[in-house]
């Protein structure tokens, strides 16, 4: 049993949202306290705003993750909030690899759907590098991996 994702992946769901929000509620707080709100209301406007947005992309691209995800061999043992399920090779249609964005994220759409649906997302390890367009090994073994279990299934 192996790990296949990053350890980073509580700061990334958890502490970075929380100091993104801390830093707004202290750039609201200042002129709220200080009565400068009261001569300019317009103000406020900008961080409630960027507040919606990093909710919507905070939901979409962090919440979602799983926690950890161990690769067994011909399954992979998934965890998200002291829940875990394993996830047959032969379950997976597709492995979609998102290189370009910091940190890289592997989604997995499955056949049948497990407990945590029928995405699950996680961060892979990523190894320290200094081509910012190199491939993720994992999303790459992964990739191979189900279609080597697909094919062998239709012979």
């Amino acid at each position: 049993m192996k790990r296949i994702s990053s350890r980073t992946t509580f700061v990334s769901k958890r502490i970075f949202p929380l100091l993104w929000f801390g830093m707004l509620a202290l750039i609201v707080l200042g002129p709220l306290l200080s009565g400068g709100a009261k001569e300019d209301p317009a103000f406020l406007v900008f961080p409630v705003l960027m507040a919606g947005v990093a909710f919507i992309f905070f939901r979409k691209v962090l919440w979602d993750l799983v926690d950890e995800v161990y690769d067994c061999g011909s399954f992979l043992l998934v965890r998200k909030a002291g829940e875990e399920d394993s996830i047959p090779l032969a379950n997976i249609m597709n492995v979609s690899v998102s290189n370009f964005q910091n940190p890289p994220r592997i989604t997995l759409r499955l056949i049948r759907p497990c407990r945590f649906g029928n995405d699950v997302a996680f961060l892979p390890i990523k190894p320290f590098t200094f081509n910012p367009f190199a491939k993720s090994q994992i999303g790459e073994d992964l990739i191979k991996r189900v279609y080597e279990v697909r094919t062998a299934s239709l012979t």
